[in-house]
């Protein structure tokens, strides 16, 4: 008797199972799903502001395929005339400077001022296993439920020293979509600040205070790109160090250059905890693009930037085009042997493959 109820309990929860009739019907739905939203209707929804839309381009620009790819340039090219009209704000720091902490307190004040943010969050990808953390969204919980709010994050991975290849056509998909601000956060580390300089209006650097010789561990090279070097956690105990930071860096920008902009940069203090500081960064940021705009440093620095995209686009394109070259892949592997056998110099290897891939 036991036994019976059991093989009906199996039978029963077998039945409630769903059905593998057709084991390729999901994948029919998701290509059916993607088939859906032409070009028009991916412009169409970015132009209205609608969020979803804008998510789904933005994961198309993200994309490695060709046919996503082919997309992706038409949708740009479309939006392209309704961009440009935001202010765009790069922020960096060292892991651990209260980045994402400040990016919150700074978009909420700026959408108190009816102005729609969007933050670019370029997350570290793991080294090991490719993948990255992708957290913004949790770190950012208050500025993420905002309606006139969108947070991005993106997996860096190894493009540009740790910026994503796309965040350039990113940033113009959210201008399309009336987004008047954009603020692009870098990892902190690396040539990322080099290249989100060369996406930005403005470029902001933050700083922690009691990390011993204030002057020490930061770039010489970063610190003259910077428009504004803020010294956060500026509250508390830390107050008095914060100020001394302040007073440090004020004194080393003296010793520096004047920007070409012609706008000196500025040192301020400030607390993302206790939102203090904060408005009068934002009125810095305002006061720089006006200040640029009337000499036209602002328009000159966005056409430069144009066209050293274009040749970063050129030389990417033309390293994937040589990867993937299937005498190239199979040659690849032979030469990295000996070379790593000490069998041949990198430079001569080198040679031997551009001269194959050129058809020399």
């Amino acid at each position: 008797m036991s036994f019976s109820k059991k093989n009906n309990k199996k039978s029963n929860s077998s039945k409630s199972l769903p059905s593998s009739v057709n084991p390729n019907a999901a994948q029919q739905f998701l290509r059916k799903k993607k088939k859906e939203r032409s070009v028009e209707d991916f412009v169409k929804g970015i132009k209205k502001g609608d969020r979803t839309i804008l998510s789904q381009a933005i994961t198309l620009v993200e994309s490695t395929r060709p046919s996503d790819q082919i997309k992706t340039q038409r949708i740009i090219e479309d939006c392209l005339p309704y961009s440009g009209n935001s202010i765009r704000v790069g922020i960096t720091g060292i892991p651990g400077v209260g980045k994402s902490t400040f990016i919150e307190a700074l978009g909420q004040h700026v959408i108190a001022q009816k102005r729609k943010v969007a933050v670019l969050a370029i997350d570290p990808s793991s080294s090991v296993t490719k993948g990255s953390i992708l957290g913004d969204k949790t770190r950012m919980n208050d500025l993420s439920l905002e309606k006139n709010a969108f947070i991005r994050p993106s997996p860096a991975g190894r493009s540009l020293g740790g910026v994503a290849r796309k965040t350039r056509e990113t940033i113009l998909l959210c201008e399309a979509a009336g987004f008047e601000t954009v603020f692009v956060e870098t990892v902190g580390v690396g040539q990322s600040e080099t290249a989100v300089h060369s996406m930005v209006d403005f470029f902001l650097l933050l700083l922690v205070p009691g990390a011993g010789d204030e002057l020490q561990g930061i770039k010489r090279g970063i610190v003259e790109m910077a428009d504004i070097l803020a010294v956060n956690k500026a509250d508390g105990d830390q107050l008095d160090a914060a100020k001394n930071a302040r007073k440090e860096y004020r004194n080393a920008l003296h010793l520096m250059p004047l920007k070409e902009s012609g706008v000196n940069p500025k040192v301020l203090t400030c607390s993302a905890i206790e939102q203090t500081g904060i408005g009068e960064i934002w009125k810095l940021i305002l006061e720089n693009q006006r200040l640029t705009k009337k000499n036209q440093f602002f328009y000159k620095k966005r056409k430069e930037q144009s066209l050293f995209w274009l040749h970063e686009q050129i030389g990417n394109g033309l390293k994937d085009f040589f990867y993937k070259n299937e005498k190239i892949k199979t040659r690849l592997e032979e030469i990295e042997r000996e070379v790593l056998e000490g069998k041949r110099n990198s430079f001569s290897a080198a040679d031997e493959l551009l001269n194959m891939f050129l058809g020399k």
